[in-house]
């Protein structure tokens, strides 16, 4: 058995807005007790009292989840300033939950912490998915997931979101059953007769000639082919601000495809381009653009992967990540992209997910999971 609830409210009041959630949660279990869940919230509410009343309904759950940009769900589709909440039911799937903190001390040490204090609660012993929701200011994304990588191995599938704050880059929360954290990594990590597939898109399209980075650090982009890095978007942009309108195509030798990394302002002096997480050395890179029905289409090419390479018959979850950026360009037309995965549904299931500062996923199944922007993840989950 592998049951999944979701909630959702937009109800601006935290007392109502979890009752209203966690009565929808309750008629779709049915009596039934979950163990594990995530919880997708809003920066204004009071986060303390939402997650005191999830584990006063549920005390043994194991929670994680995150501040977010905006929220959708199968209940209310896309909000704003909204909570929804997925929890999960099963006697097949072992599901624990890990806090790693400090992340910008030490990045390794703080997800080693995550996987170490998941993997002393389980029974099985052998895993399958790790999910993540962790901070997005205090430390660089990409050293959370190569993280997460070293704790888990190269190829273990993470996928997940970095935690969001509506665009105020301001101060992210990450949740952890009853903890309302900062600076911190909570993973669910699952194992037994779990089945999952993924699949990433996110509309943009490399253009004019690859080049290799030559200088950066952290996120500071000083050199494409040892010239000034906005010299390499000025031949393409035309001295606009670099912005996450044209992100920077990387390629992942590994998937032969690319992943994108947005850039949100530069230095007009010295020529570096700045980043919202760090562009490596000596990769190849590429400029990249996109019409608004380019990144539509990509939710919905998505989904369409995740379908494609599920191994079982019918998935019975879904969780979708979507960058923040992507809400921002595609405006009053934002709530298109959810109605597009919904319709490459055979049946109405149960999905959840949140407008993030980062996506994490493998571009392919078998590869190293990236951190990506820009990008619309589709994860589906279910059991055979």
């Amino acid at each position: 058995m592998f049951k999944v609830a979701v909630g959702h409210s937009n109800d601006p009041d935290s007392d109502f807005a979890i009752a209203e959630v966690l009565e929808q949660c309750q008629i779709t279990l049915a009596g039934d007790v979950p163990t594990a869940g995530i919880l997708f919230a809003a920066i204004d509410f009071e986060h303390s009292l939402i997650l005191q009343e999830i584990n006063r309904t549920f005390p043994q759950i194991e929670l994680i989840g995150c501040t977010t940009d905006a929220e959708m769900s199968s209940v209310l589709e896309f909000e704003q300033d909204s909570v929804t909440l997925m929890l999960f039911c099963s006697d097949e799937v072992e599901i624990r939950a890990g806090i790693g903190r400090g992340l910008s001390k030490d990045a390794v040490t703080a997800t080693k912490q995550a996987v170490e204090q998941a993997q002393a609660k389980s029974n099985l012993k052998s895993y399958q998915l790790c999910l993540t929701t962790p901070e997005s200011l205090t430390a660089d994304g990409v050293l959370i997931v190569d993280g997460l990588k070293q704790a888990l191995g190269d190829n273990f599938p993470i996928l997940g979101g970095l935690a969001g704050d509506q665009m105020r880059f301001s101060q992210t929360y990450q949740f952890f059953n009853t903890e309302i954290l900062s600076d911190s990594v909570p993973i669910l990590l699952f194992s037994g007769k779990l089945l999952f597939s993924h699949g990433v898109a996110n509309g943009w399209h490399p253009i004019g000639r690859k080049a290799v980075v030559t200088k950066a650090d952290k996120g500071i982009l000083y050199e494409i082919d040892h010239k000034p890095a906005l010299d390499f978007y000025d031949d393409y942009i035309g001295g606009l601000t670099p912005s996450p309108e044209y992100p920077l195509a990387i390629l992942d030798p590994q998937a032969n495809e690319f992943y994108t990394r947005a850039p949100h302002d530069c230095d007009r002096k010295i020529k570096s381009v700045y980043y919202l997480a760090q562009v490596p050395e000596q990769t190849v890179v590429q400029i990249a653009q996109a019409s608004r029905e380019d990144i539509l289409a990509a939710a919905k090419t998505s989904i369409t992967k995740a379908l494609e390479s599920y191994p079982g018959t019918e998935p019975q979850a879904v969780l979708f990540f979507s960058c923040a950026a992507r809400r921002q360009l595609l405006g009053t037309r934002i709530k298109e992209e959810y109605q597009l995965t919904k319709t490459s549904l055979s049946q109405a299931l149960p999905c959840s997910g949140f407008y993030t500062h980062g996506e994490i996923s493998p571009l392919k199944i078998g590869t190293s999971s990236r951190l990506h922007h820009d990008t619309f993840v589709t994860l589906l989950l279910g059991v055979s």
